[in-house]
Formats: structure tokens, sequence, C-alpha cells
């Protein structure tokens, strides 16, 4: 199968496109020719090695952790899914920008996303979803979502917002009309942002999410008014620092399956902010270390 491999850790160039074995489904697996797949800031920092004190490549090592495509090989102890199903899921860090690609957890897409959409969405969903799990029940609460434009950041919104959430969202200018049209409230990020939030949420607010690890975490605490009230999934440094609950995302078909439900009636629509063929993934990883990306980048197959 075509694969897209990093042989050493280091810039874009060195991902390649190389020619190896199909991988197969295991127990408790199901195996998916693959149509489109997401890039993520955690495929492209492990690429570069930034990572490699903490998730180390086997290398050589193919990037990507979710996609999405249609079942051909489902493993031993699998029930709910058929061959020629159309899914959207999570693997292993790695394996994801290839031809064929294993999940641990999945959901049907729904029909009205399309396939790139679908392959953006796992990780956003599972990440946001869990860390909206660990702020506990939102109905009828306020949320400041920083970053809210970014992959994370707008599954995030869109599914507070559907668990009945009244979100705040930060982002530059261009893209408050972006964050309008996902169901939050807008405003730009930076100094003033305490003012600025204070204006739209007199009461305050209940809880903080934190989905771009800017450094802004000792503001957002103040903001929530308790360490307990915020969590992050980009800033593990400063987190442990103020006492705020780091959140990784979890294989969980789950959470996958409740963003899929919101995405069939309308209520989250992954944005994909640019597609690659997979021969240009390098250009696909230079866009996205760029950082300002509104929705995700995804590679097609």
């Amino acid at each position: 199968m075509r694969a897209a491999r990093f042989h050493e850790y280091g810039p874009a160039d060195v991902l390649v496109v190389d020619d190896i074995p199909e991988p197969h489904a295991g127990p408790g697996e199901i195996r998916i020719r693959v149509a489109a797949a997401s890039v993520n800031p955690i495929d492209w920092k492990a690429r570069a090695g930034a990572l490699r004190d903490y998730f180390p490549a086997e290398l050589p090592e193919i990037p990507g952790r979710d996609a999405a495509g249609t079942v051909d090989e489902i493993g031993e102890g699998v029930t709910g899914v058929t061959v020629g199903d159309t899914v959207f899921g999570l693997g292993g860090l790695f394996g994801a920008s290839a031809e064929h690609f294993v999940l641990t957890a999945w959901a049907p897409v729904p029909t009205t996303w399309t396939l790139e959409q679908a392959a953006g969405a796992g990780l956003a969903i599972a990440t946001s979803a869990g860390a909206l799990n660990a702020l506990g029940d939102l109905t009828g609460k306020t949320l400041l979502v920083e970053g809210a434009a970014g992959g994370v950041g707008s599954a995030a919104v869109s599914i507070a917002a559907a668990r009945g959430a009244t979100v705040i969202g930060t982002a530059s200018v261009g893209k408050h009309d972006y964050l309008r049209s996902i169901g939050a409230v807008p405003t730009t990020y930076g100094p003033g942002l305490a003012d600025r939030v204070a204006a739209l949420a007199p009461g305050g607010v209940d809880a903080v999410l934190d989905a771009v690890g800017s450094g802004s975490l000792p503001d957002l605490v103040a903001i929530a008014g308790d360490a307990s009230r915020v969590v992050t999934v980009a800033d593990h440094l400063n987190a442990g620092n103020l006492g705020v609950r780091h959140i990784s995302a979890e294989n969980d078909s789950a959470l996958l399956t409740e963003g899929a439900t919101h995405g069939a009636n309308g209520a989250y629509t992954p944005h994909v902010a640019e597609t690659f063929p997979l021969e240009k993934i390098a250009e696909a990883h230079t866009y996205a270390e760029k950082g300002r990306t509104q929705g995700k980048i995804v590679v097609t197959l």
C-alpha cells in the first residue's frame, strides 16, 4: 500500500510516500480503506521530534491518528459494523496517512458530512468531548473556549452548545463570523480578555477550556476564579504548575458516536480548512505548522 512516512525526525520535507505492507485488524479492531486522514498538531510535532521523549516513533513511521473510509477488514470480537460500512475514527498515535489504517474506536459517518469532514472529526471530537466531560454538566452554564476556531476548539463549541451551554469563544477578528455560525459569542484573545469576557458574561463564566495552549492559562484561571474550573488540552507544562487538569484524547467510540449524532442533526459540522493529496503531505504539514488554521487540514487518498 502507499503510505506517507518519515525515516528520520525533521522538517516537513522528510516525509516521503513509500510502498509498504498492509496492516491488519486484530481482536477488537477494524481496518478501513482510507479516503482521507487529518493532520493534527500532534502529528507534525511527532514528525519534528518534539515529542520523542514522550511518544518515540519506531522509524520509519507513518504520521496521523485519525481517518475516515470504508471498512474492509473486521477483527475478532467486533460487532455492530460490517465490511462496506463508512466510518471515521482513531487508531494509534501513528498510521493514518496511508491507504489502509486500523481503528480501535470508530463511529458511522453521518450522511450530512463528506468523508473529508469525517476525517477531520475523530481526534477533535475525542479531545473536546473528553475535556467537556471533565468540566461536568454544562447545561445552562457559561463556557469560555480559548482558541475556538481551530479543530478542537470548534468541536468543543458545537458540542457544548448542543449540551445546553452558552459558549464564548476566542479567535482573531476575521474568524468571528465563523464562531457565530457554530454557536459561540466571539471575542478576541490576548491582553484585556478578562474585561471583554466580563462585558459579555457579567455573571462570570462557569468553566474554561483551553484548546490552543498559547500561554494564556494563568489568565484563564484568573477569569474562572478557580483552577478546578479550567481544563487544557494543549498546555501540559503550565497545567501542572497551576493545578489545572490536562486532558488527552482517549480512543472512545462513545464520544465519537456522540459527535456523529450531533453531526447528523446539524449541530456539529467539521470545518475543513484545506485538503492536500497524499503526495503533497509535506505541504499539508507545513501549512499546519503555521498554527493559524480555521478548522482542520486533511490529506486525501
